[in-house]
């Protein structure tokens, strides 16, 4: 049996402390009926585990009565608190709306929307903290118009807490330079006041550009799929680097992703032996899509084709994940 069959075949048992998380609205109900049910049939409707969804309205009870019918799990609906979808009060507005008009102009991708900024900073610093995540210490993260296509046949988040891993992702990929000009230069600022903060073993390479380390190669993991460990984020390194750079104003005058920052923190903070590459789990939010490689093998029922996979593609960071890893793939990986 393989190494990957033994960890697999580990992760069995009884539910773990953890739960899906969905940030939605009322009207993503159409987009997430084929979402839900693709990641019921491909896994949760043998583990069972609870879904919450956390909107910045009530969601309304058609909502809530199609949900909680899709789903083997207990579901949870939750507002997320004011102070955590608004501006804090060291944002000068104005400015911010300045900024986004700049932007638009500028055609920097979603440099104008509002309401994705406030979601780019509740995902970085806040969902982990809402009180229906408390009970929780793993979350699969999963957004409307994606879905799983093959099967998972063993219990990620066992899979996670006995492979002590703290920190899964699908798909990586580079990020519009436009959106983030200073949030790396805050994080050199950070790292030089906490030193002691990056980790001995870090996977730091993930994220420094090969040709000159003291910049940001752009690579990030894309966290619209995460399974992830929340007391990382709840601990006090990440929340002093994510109050740092709340405090620089960059998700507002600037457009940070929550998917840099969290890459940029699992690989400068996290041991490289805690970060897992779920190439066993096929995945697509569109237009990107990963598919496993050797699914054959693993018996995985996959409707997808590995050499349509956005691993191989250009802007695919794969390749530096594996050299950041030690990692060489065989020859025909992609087949």
């Amino acid at each position: 049996m393989s190494a990957w069959a033994d960890k697999a075949k580990e992760a069995t048992g009884s539910k773990e402390r953890a739960a899906f998380v969905t940030l939605a609205q009322n009207r993503d109900l159409d987009d997430l009926l084929d979402t839900v049910r693709s990641f019921e049939d491909r896994f949760n409707h043998k583990f069972h585990y609870d879904w919450v969804f956390l909107n910045e309205e009530p969601f309304d009870e058609e909502f809530k009565d199609v949900m909680t019918s899709l789903i083997s799990g207990n579901v949870k609906f939750g507002v997320i608190p004011k102070e955590h979808w608004s501006y804090p009060e060291w944002i000068d507005q104005e400015k911010a709306a300045e900024r986004r008009k700049q932007m638009q102009e500028e055609g920097v991708f979603y440099g104008d929307k509002e309401s994705y900024r406030h979601m780019c900073r509740f995902e970085s610093g806040f969902f982990f903290q809402h009180p229906l995540m408390q009970e929780y210490r793993y979350y699969w993260r999963v957004e409307p118009s994606t879905r799983m296509f093959c099967d998972v046949e063993y219990d990620v988040f066992k899979f996670m807490r006995t492979n002590k891993k703290k920190y899964g992702w699908t798909i990586s990929i580079t990020e519009f330079r436009n959106t983030i000009p200073t949030l790396w230069n805050h994080t050199v600022d950070f790292i030089k006041q906490h030193p002691d903060y990056v980790h001995p073993n870090a996977l730091e390479n993930f994220v420094r550009d090969k040709d000159d380390r003291s910049e940001y190669n752009l690579c990030h993991y894309w966290t619209n799929f995460e399974i992830a460990d929340m007391d990382f984020w709840r601990g006090q390194v990440y929340q002093d680097y994510f109050n740092y750079l709340d405090h620089q104003g960059g998700f507002f005058y600037e457009r940070w992703g929550d998917a840099p920052v969290h890459s940029i923190a699992v690989s400068l903070f996290m041991d490289r032996d805690e970060v897992h590459f779920f190439d066993d789990i096929g995945y697509e939010h569109p237009p990107f899509n990963h598919c496993p490689a050797f699914q054959k093998e693993k018996n995985l029922k996959c409707h997808c084709l590995p050499k349509k996979s956005f691993d191989w593609h250009e802007s695919s960071c794969l390749r530096v994940y594996n050299e950041a890893k030690g990692i060489t793939p065989p020859p025909d990986y992609h087949d």
